[in-house]
């Protein structure tokens, strides 16, 4: 008895320490390389951990000018090629969905033939339900953006500087505010459109229309039921916390690089005085921002909590960090003159100085691919999907950095499902 209890305790010890060499044995296998690492391990962790929900695929952005849209519009594209989604791109050589006419379906790429079997829409328009609903399917989740029409109005001075007639012939934004109306005409108001009420023209509206009670009331109702969701740019981290649970996606989802910034040293200082006067000369955006901003607090209270909302926005940002020393050479937005790769120019335009970003140069290809797609400026973006999704067209006549334009051709068009 006394040898067999002995062979028993061998059998134990070996069983212990097999156990031991196997966990060592996982640990190595699951190293894997910190380049490209990245790109998945957030997502995977969050799946397990998050109630269990329906991806939504079925998506319609209303892009706003000067609200960190652009930064949204590149989520949403990197989401359309994730999971091989339809998306409705400007037709012909357009590079908006007619902006600032009416949204009309013709002014999709493709309309007839493809009908309403768009998954995303989300490039520049002025809202039209009726025109939008004949694209999009039923059970398509519509969101925007706002964002305090104060900082909103120097933002979009400065870029439409050269644009509207009202902003080029006055010398600043403190200028322009002291006395708009010997600037700003209505019989200009298409010209006109980034001066006052920009926002509320967007959504489709009468930029010009009288602040009257009724009349603000009768329009925070209908785009209420046009929209499900309406974000707030001034929040961010937040807003796309709250647009991650919205739509069950996972954190890598709404990860970002700013899109379309500009420099500090364009950016225009208001004085107290032009700050009150933007409230009263963008009246209707104000109010409208006051409401929406007011309902996204509740939504965030109704829909992730005020605890958990600090807790995922840490995590959003440290993700956002990881990839940034991942990707970025400088780990920071660069001005145009620092530029290494032209190809990731952004549009710019009036005085403003677009920011960019140049990537680490020693990436694999699964980890350089992946960083183009996040710091890709939303022209080349969409001028690359349209090449994609319509091979048979004429492009946008737009450069490709030199990695997409050497697979562009081994790509197959995404799927219309």
């Amino acid at each position: 008895m006394k040898s067999l209890g002995c062979i028993s305790r061998h059998i134990k010890y070996l069983i212990f320490f097999n156990l031991w060499l196997g966990l060592v044995f996982l640990s190595g296998f699951f190293h894997v390389n910190k380049n490209i690492l990245p790109f998945w391990r957030s997502s995977a962790v969050l799946v397990t951990s998050r109630t269990p929900c329906h991806v939504k695929t079925n998506v319609m952005f209303l892009k706003t000018h000067k609200t960190a849209s652009s930064t949204i519009l590149n989520i949403l594209f990197r989401f359309t090629e994730k999971h091989n989604l339809t998306i409705a791109l400007p037709a012909d050589q357009l590079v908006h969905l007619g902006y600032p006419e009416t949204f009309m379906t013709s002014f999709v790429e493709e309309f007839q033939a493809i009908g309403q079997n768009y998954n995303i829409m989300c490039n520049h328009l002025r809202f039209n339900r009726l025109e939008v609903q004949k694209v999009m399917a039923e059970n398509t989740f519509y969101f925007s953006i706002l964002r305090n029409p104060v900082s909103q109005l120097e933002s979009s001075y400065v870029y439409y500087k050269d644009v509207a007639p009202a902003f080029r012939t006055s010398k600043d934004v403190n200028e322009y505010l002291a006395s708009p109306k010997d600037y700003y005409h209505k019989s200009n108001y298409k010209e006109n459109i980034y001066a006052k009420n920009n926002m509320w023209f967007d959504f489709g509206y009468d930029n010009n229309a009288e602040d009257k009670e009724s009349y603000i009331q009768a329009v925070l109702e209908e785009i209420e039921q046009n929209f499900h969701l309406v974000l707030i740019a001034d929040y961010f981290d937040e807003s796309m916390i709250l647009l991650k649970h919205t739509l069950c996606w996972d954190l890598d989802d709404v990860i970002y690089f700013k899109l379309n910034s500009r420099s500090e040293d364009t950016v225009q200082t208001l004085t107290p005085e032009s700050k009150e006067r933007v409230k009263v000369w963008c009246s209707l955006d104000w109010k409208l921002y006051l409401h929406f901003n007011q309902s996204f607090w509740k939504r965030i209270q109704e829909t992730v909590g005020l605890e958990e909302l600090e807790k995922e926005v840490n995590h959003l940002r440290a993700r956002q960090e990881e990839l940034m020393e991942t990707c970025l050479s400088d780990q920071r937005p660069i001005k145009k003159t620092h530029l290494k790769d032209k190809a990731l120019m952004p549009f710019q335009s009036g005085a403003a100085n677009i920011l960019s970003y140049n990537l680490n140069e020693d990436l694999d290809n699964m980890s350089l691919r992946a960083c183009q797609k996040i710091v890709m400026p939303e022209l080349q973006y969409m001028s690359y999907l349209y090449a994609l999704q319509h091979p048979h067209k004429k492009g946008k006549q737009l450069g490709f950095p030199l990695f997409w334009s050497s697979i562009q051709g081994n790509k197959s068009s995404p799927s219309r499902n």
